[in-house]
């Protein structure tokens, strides 16, 4: 009961906290434009989102970087922070530029992760098709969905992997 209280408490902090920044930040942009990396991690023909605690709706793993944080590094933190995978390979896929939220620039890898998933106070992971995240993938990462679909017409990337079929484990692409 009092663990469940406790998760509950670091969700509505974690909704005033981010919407207290963002709309900050989007009248007083101090810093100018920030800069962010996300992941795009697969498993068979689903994509590892987050269901966002802050009521945005679900994005896919990743965040600011801190200052003169390398984006591979931003990648390799945000990702492990919010899902307890840890990247072990990624490859840039996209870079582009959004006022949606905040004034950023976004990096989109498609990487690689191993590990145990796990619900962070940000956000619990999940595994969703293209179709399924689409229309409820925050406004700031939407540019991804082109890419997300050019990904999954590229399917199967992993030796004996079955399109429709996620494979055993959490070590390929997922």
């Amino acid at each position: 009961m009092i663990p469940n209280m406790i998760d509950t408490l670091k969700r509505r902090v974690f909704w005033i906290f981010a919407r207290t920044c963002f709309a900050l930040y989007r009248w007083f942009p101090v810093f100018g434009t920030l800069r962010a990396s996300i992941a795009i991690i697969r498993r068979g023909e689903t994509f590892l989102v987050i269901q966002r605690n802050d009521g945005r709706g679900i994005s896919l793993p990743g965040g600011i970087s801190d200052w003169k944080e390398a984006e591979e590094n931003t990648l390799r933190r945000e990702v492990l922070e919010e899902t307890g995978l840890s990247v072990t390979g990624q490859e840039l896929r996209l870079r582009y530029r959004s006022t949606a939220d905040v004034p950023c620039i976004i990096s989109v890898f498609e990487a690689e992760a191993s590990g145990d998933l796990k619900d962070s106070w940000e956000g619990s992971p999940r595994w969703m098709t293209a179709p399924e995240l689409a229309p409820r993938l925050m406004k700031s990462q939407r540019p991804v969905l082109e890419l997300l679909d050019k990904i999954s017409t590229e399917l199967p990337k992993v030796p004996g992997e079955t399109p429709g079929k996620a494979p055993d484990g959490i070590s390929a692409k997922h």
